[in-house]
Protein backbone atom coordinates (compact mmCIF):
# COMPACT_ATOMS: atom_id res chain seq x y z
CA UNK A 1 0.00 0.00 0.00
CA UNK A 2 1.13 3.50 -1.05
CA UNK A 3 1.38 5.61 2.06
CA UNK A 4 1.24 9.25 1.82
CA UNK A 5 0.90 12.67 4.02
CA UNK A 6 -2.99 12.21 3.67
CA UNK A 7 -2.71 8.37 4.76
CA UNK A 8 -0.51 7.80 6.90
CA UNK A 9 -1.67 8.25 10.25
CA UNK A 10 -4.80 6.78 9.29
CA UNK A 11 -2.78 3.38 7.51
CA UNK A 12 -0.99 2.99 10.75
CA UNK A 13 -2.87 3.99 13.39
CA UNK A 14 -4.31 0.24 14.14
CA UNK A 15 -2.12 -2.90 14.64
CA UNK A 16 1.40 -3.44 13.52
CA UNK A 17 2.48 -2.40 10.14
CA UNK A 18 6.09 -2.35 8.78
CA UNK A 19 6.61 1.19 7.00
CA UNK A 20 9.48 0.91 3.92
CA UNK A 21 10.68 4.29 3.19
CA UNK A 22 12.29 3.94 0.22
CA UNK A 23 12.98 5.65 -3.54
CA UNK A 24 13.05 4.36 -7.08
CA UNK A 25 16.70 4.77 -7.72
CA UNK A 26 17.51 3.10 -4.66
CA UNK A 27 18.89 -0.43 -5.65
CA UNK A 28 18.84 -2.29 -2.39
CA UNK A 29 14.72 -0.78 -1.69
CA UNK A 30 14.09 -2.76 -5.43
CA UNK A 31 15.63 -5.57 -4.18
CA UNK A 32 13.71 -5.53 -0.85
CA UNK A 33 10.22 -5.48 -3.38
CA UNK A 34 9.77 -9.20 -3.89
CA UNK A 35 10.88 -9.72 0.30
CA UNK A 36 8.21 -7.42 1.57
CA UNK A 37 5.72 -8.69 -1.15
CA UNK A 38 6.00 -12.01 0.48
CA UNK A 39 6.19 -10.78 4.20
CA UNK A 40 2.60 -9.38 3.17
CA UNK A 41 1.18 -12.79 1.94
CA UNK A 42 2.03 -13.92 6.12
CA UNK A 43 -0.43 -11.30 6.88
CA UNK A 44 1.95 -8.20 7.96
CA UNK A 45 0.49 -5.05 6.92
CA UNK A 46 3.08 -2.93 4.70
CA UNK A 47 2.94 0.19 3.71
CA UNK A 48 5.61 1.69 1.05
CA UNK A 49 6.45 5.60 1.40
CA UNK A 50 8.29 7.35 -1.34
CA UNK A 51 10.52 9.73 -0.06
CA UNK A 52 11.17 11.57 -3.38
CA UNK A 53 7.27 12.06 -3.57
CA UNK A 54 6.72 12.42 0.40
CA UNK A 55 9.62 13.86 1.50
CA UNK A 56 8.02 15.63 4.64
CA UNK A 57 7.15 11.95 6.22
CA UNK A 58 10.65 11.41 5.56
CA UNK A 59 12.17 14.12 7.78
CA UNK A 60 9.38 13.76 10.45
CA UNK A 61 10.52 10.09 10.65
CA UNK A 62 14.27 11.38 10.10
CA UNK A 63 14.99 8.83 7.55
CA UNK A 64 18.81 9.58 6.98
CA UNK A 65 19.06 6.46 4.79
CA UNK A 66 17.21 3.95 2.85
CA UNK A 67 15.42 1.46 2.72
CA UNK A 68 14.84 2.06 6.22
CA UNK A 69 12.05 0.13 7.61
CA UNK A 70 9.49 1.39 10.74
CA UNK A 71 7.85 -0.65 12.86
CA UNK A 72 4.66 0.82 13.92
CA UNK A 73 2.23 -0.70 16.46
CA UNK A 74 -0.89 1.59 16.84
CA UNK A 75 0.25 4.42 15.10
CA UNK A 76 3.47 4.39 17.56
CA UNK A 77 7.20 3.95 16.46
CA UNK A 78 8.36 0.31 18.21
CA UNK A 79 11.22 -0.39 15.93
CA UNK A 80 13.62 0.55 13.02
CA UNK A 81 15.99 -1.10 10.90
CA UNK A 82 18.26 0.09 8.00
CA UNK A 83 19.48 -1.24 5.07
CA UNK A 84 18.05 -4.33 3.07
CA UNK A 85 16.23 -7.29 5.34
CA UNK A 86 15.78 -11.09 4.76
CA UNK A 87 12.71 -12.43 5.03
CA UNK A 88 13.49 -14.24 8.34
CA UNK A 89 14.10 -11.64 9.63
CA UNK A 90 11.75 -9.21 9.02
CA UNK A 91 9.57 -12.29 10.00
CA UNK A 92 11.35 -12.82 13.37
CA UNK A 93 10.66 -8.68 13.67
CA UNK A 94 6.75 -9.48 12.88
CA UNK A 95 6.80 -11.84 15.92
CA UNK A 96 8.47 -9.75 18.71
CA UNK A 97 5.94 -6.75 17.81
CA UNK A 98 2.56 -9.23 17.61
Amino acid sequence: MELTNENFATQTAKGLVLVDFWAEWCGPCQGMMPTLAELEKTGVKVGKVNIEEQSDLAAEYRVMSIPTLLWMKDGKVVDQMIGAQDLATLTEMAEKHK
